[in-house]
């Protein structure tokens, strides 16, 4: 029960209230981590995870939970890991980490960035009026949580949407004309927040020396300009607002990801092959995002780049059940619990997201003020 989620709280007020006065020790801990490691070994290994008189197990559904749940939070402790004190860090042995970081940008992405960032700025494609298929169907895949089903499609107004995510570059326009001391591009919440935390610039940005610096994972470096910007929905409304854009939709990003001029649909944004590592960023390959466009051969078929890797994606849409929602016999408040209207669809995928939840139906979320996924976003054009 102590580790039991109690994550998620709206405000420092709130999480108060599940503060401990004491925590078991480290050996403690440590021992009930291994004891309940072994127990959920020896139940794959030998229990029978798969039967149809029990809807818990039915198609397997409390392990592949367990398991899709585990490579989840490899993911949300980086975001915890990345926000520490350098200090109290160390690196993985070998570095084995920096190939995939500069095989992927091309080399030094501040210089490419100097050059092309601006250009990448303005680059939009149409995407023509359509249908979006959202969810998926029970009966055509091995897996999927709650929050996914029942597919349903659905009519999407064309619209025009920028081919890259949001740069560091351009943020850094929004950042250095006072945009965090301007309330009029964010919402009452958003300002409250703000003001509150004292925010006046990403939570992954630091200022050293007069200049600006990128809090990676091991360690800070220049500010990669052409990589995009991580910052929270609230920040990433507020800029949307002074560009006067807006974030997509949920279906909207289904059909700049998923659809083709044509009127089909693919399975991912590049077509029916399975994710490999070309097409973009997860995975684990890096801990820290590159260039936008280092992977041309995963954009999709309207043109749009890193729809999936490189960072999730924001949308406008607030985190509810389809019509037709069933919580999961097995986990019941997985995504019921945060049908509150405080929470927003992201969609796509992140450098630290695992393969087998790089899938068209996968939804994820969080509360508009969280400052530290590696969320992205892009701006829709009217």
């Amino acid at each position: 029960m102590l580790f039991e989620r109690g994550i998620d709280p709206l405000d420092d007020e709130a999480a108060a209230g599940t503060r401990r006065a004491a925590w078991p020790s480290r050996a403690r801990v440590a021992e009930y981590a291994r004891a309940a490691d072994a127990a959920v070994a020896d139940a794959i290994a030998t229990a029978d995870v798969d039967r149809a008189d029990s809807p818990v197990l039915r198609g397997g559904l409390a392990l592949y939970s367990i398991l899709e749940h585990e490579a989840m939070h490899h993911e949300t402790l980086l975001y915890m890991l990345h926000q520490l004190p350098y200090e109290q860090k160390r690196a993985p042995a070998g570095d084995e980490f920096a190939p995939a970081v500069a095989a992927a940008s091309g080399g030094d992405d501040r210089v490419e960035a100097s050059a092309s960032v601006a250009a990448r700025a303005s680059r939009t494609v149409r995407i023509p009026a359509g249908v979006a298929t959202l969810g998926a169907d029970p009966a055509q895949v091995r897996f999927g949580w709650d929050n996914e089903f029942p597919l349903h499609r659905v009519p999407v107004a064309a619209f025009t949407i920028d081919v890259h995510d949001v740069t560091n570059g351009d943020y850094l326009e929004f950042v250095e004309a006072g945009g965090y001391a301007l309330p009029e591009y964010w919402d009452a919440d958003a300002w409250t927040w703000r003001a509150r935390h004292g925010a006046q610039h990403p939570a992954f940005w630091l200022r050293r020396d007069g200049a600006w610096h990128w809090r990676g994972l091991l360690a800070p470096r220049p500010l990669p300009l052409a990589v995009p910007v991580y910052v929270s929905y609230a920040e990433a409304s507020a800029y949307a607002r002074w560009k006067r854009k807006r974030l997509p939709t949920e279906a909207e990003y289904h059909r700049a990801a998923y659809g083709t001029p044509d009127g089909g649909e693919r399975r991912y944004p590049w077509g029916d092959e399975p994710p490999d590592p070309s097409r973009g960023l997860f995975d684990l390959r890096a801990f820290d995002p590159v260039a936008v466009g280092s992977f041309p051969a995963g954009a999709s078929a309207f043109g749009v780049h890193d729809l999936v890797g490189n960072g999730w994606e924001w949308t406008s849409t607030p985190f509810a059940g389809f019509a037709g929602f069933t919580p999961s016999a097995a986990y019941p408040g997985y995504s019921a619990d945060f049908f509150d209207g405080r929470h927003f669809v992201m969609k796509g995928a992140s450098p630290a997201t695992a393969t087998p939840l790089i899938r068209r139906s996968w939804r994820n979320w969080f509360q508009p003020h969280y400052p530290y996924p590696y969320a992205a976003f892009r701006l829709v054009h009217e």
